[in-house]
C-alpha cells in the first residue's frame, strides 16, 4: 500500500507543478521533473512530435544532464524514421482500440522492447550518456499523438519494469492535461495581445512592450524607436469596394509591415486600431530603423488599392530631448506621421531631423491626446 501511495503523490505533485506553471517552459520543465521524481529517475526529457518535418524535438533536459545536453535546447531533434518503436505510437497505431502504452528499454540489450522491435539507436545513446534503462511513454493531446515523456536511470540501478512502465503511462496522460492547460492559457493569451484580422500584436502589447523598452533605455541607455504609420486611402476603398476588400489591404500592408520589421531584429510589428499601425523597434540604431521605414513606404506604396502610407519615426538615437515617459515617444512618432500625411510625403518623416515635429508634439495644447494630431490632417 505503501508504493500505491507514494505513487499517487506522485501523481498529484506532478498535476500541481504543472497547473502552477504559467510559460509554456514552466509547464515543460514541470512535467519532466515530476516524472523523473515520481519513477525514481535522474533524467527525464520532454519531446514534441514536428509531424511536419518528420521528427521529435526536445523541448526540455531536466535532471542529471550529460555533456552536450541543454536543459532548453534549441535544436536537438530525432528522426522518427530511425525509430521504429516511436513511429508506431506517433502514426497512432492504437487508433483501432485500447490506448499508448509505455515501454521500456535498457543498455544492456533487448529485454522488454525486444518484442516490440528494438532500437538500436536508443541504445546506444543510453549507453554514450552513461544510462542504464529507460522508460518511454506516447503524451496523447486532443486525441492525437502529441510526443513523449522519456525518463532514464544511471548504470548500477534496478533498471525500469513492466510496473514502472504502467505508471509511466499514468503519468503521460496527467502530463498531457496539464500541457492542455497550458496551450488554453498562452491562446487566451494570444487573443489578449493579438490584433484577430491581421496577426499582428495589438496596441495592448505595444502599450506594455514600449514601457519596458523605455525602462531598459533609462537603465543601459539601450535605443529605443516607434515607427507610426497610417494607411493611406482605406476609407475610400471601403466606400467604392465595401469592407471585406479593405479588410484585405489590411492584412496585406500587415504582411508588409511584417517583413520590413523583420529587418530589425526583434521588433514588434503591431496594428493600433482601425488604419494605424506601428513597429517598435529595441536595440537597433536609429538609421536602420529609418531604412526599414523607407522600405515600408515603398512596399506600401505598391499594394493594390491602396495609396501609400504616412510614415513617422521617432528614435532615442535622435537628438529628440530627454525620453521622460514612453508617451512623449509615441507622441513624437504621431506627431512626425501627422507631418507627413499633411505633405503627403512619399517617406517617412523623422522626429530630430524634421525642426517642426518636436514643437508640434511638445505643444502644450497638444499634450495627452494623440487624437488630436488625427483630427488635423486629411483621412484617407
Amino acid at each position: 500500500m505503501g508504493g500505491e501511495e507514494a505513487r499517487l503523490r506522485a501523481v498529484v505533485a506532478l498535476a500541481q507543478a504543472m497547473a502552477a506553471a504559467h510559460t509554456s517552459r514552466g509547464s515543460w520543465r514541470a512535467a519532466a521533473l515530476g516524472a523523473k521524481e515520481a519513477l525514481a529517475g535522474t533524467f527525464a526529457a520532454l519531446s514534441v512530435w514536428e509531424r511536419e518535418l518528420g521528427r521529435l524535438k526536445v523541448l526540455v533536459n531536466a535532471g542529471e544532464r550529460a555533456e552536450g545536453e541543454e536543459e532548453f535546447p534549441e535544436a536537438e531533434t530525432y528522426p522518427v524514421h530511425e525509430f521504429p518503436e516511436i513511429a508506431e505510437f506517433l502514426h497512432e497505431k492504437w487508433a483501432g482500440g485500447g490506448g499508448p502504452n509505455a515501454w521500456v528499454e535498457t543498455a544492456e540489450g533487448p529485454g522488454d522492447a525486444g518484442a516490440r522491435g528494438y532500437c538500436h539507436q536508443r541504445v546506444a545513446a543510453l549507453r554514450r550518456r552513461g544510462r542504464g534503462s529507460c522508460v518511454v511513454a506516447p503524451i496523447v493531446l486532443h486525441g492525437r499523438a502529441w510526443g513523449e515523456l522519456y525518463v532514464a536511470r544511471p548504470v548500477g540501478v534496478p533498471v525500469f519494469d513492466r510496473a514502472d512502465a504502467d505508471f509511466a503511462t499514468v503519468l503521460a496522460a496527467v502530463a498531457a492535461a496539464g500541457l492542455a492547460q497550458t496551450e488554453r492559457l498562452e491562446e487566451v493569451r494570444k487573443l489578449a495581445f493579438t490584433d484577430p484580422l491581421t496577426g499582428l500584436a495589438n496596441r495592448r502589447a505595444v502599450d506594455m512592450r514600449l514601457d519596458e523598452a523605455v525602462e531598459r533605455h533609462r537603465r543601459e541607455g539601450v535605443v529605443v524607436s516607434l515607427v507610426v504609420c497610417d494607411l493611406n486611402g482605406l476609407k475610400k476603398v471601403n466606400d467604392t469596394f465595401g469592407h471585406a476588400v479593405g479588410d484585405r489591404l489590411l492584412e496585406r500592408f500587415g504582411s508588409v509591415l511584417s517583413l520590413c520589421g523583420a529587418m530589425l531584429p526583434g521588433t514588434l510589428a503591431a496594428r493600433l486600431g482601425g488604419d494605424e499601425f506601428c513597429l517598435l523597434s529595441v536595440g537597433p540604431p536609429a538609421d536602420e530603423v529609418v531604412r526599414a521605414a523607407e522600405e515600408l513606404c515603398v512596399r506600401a506604396h505598391e499594394l493594390d488599392l491602396g495609396e501609400g502610407v504616412a510614415c513617422g519615426v521617432a528614435s532615442t538615437g535622435d537628438p529628440i530631448g530627454p525620453l521622460r515617459s514612453a508617451r512623449r515617444l509615441f507622441r513624437l512618432a504621431d506627431a512626425a506621421q501627422y507631418r507627413a500625411k499633411a505633405a503627403r510625403s512619399p517617406k517617412p518623416v523623422v522626429a530630430g531631423r524634421d525642426g517642426a515635429v518636436i514643437p508640434l508634439a511638445d505643444a502644450p495644447s497638444e499634450r495627452g491626446d494623440r487624437r488630436r494630431f488625427r483630427g488635423r490632417g486629411a483621412r484617407g
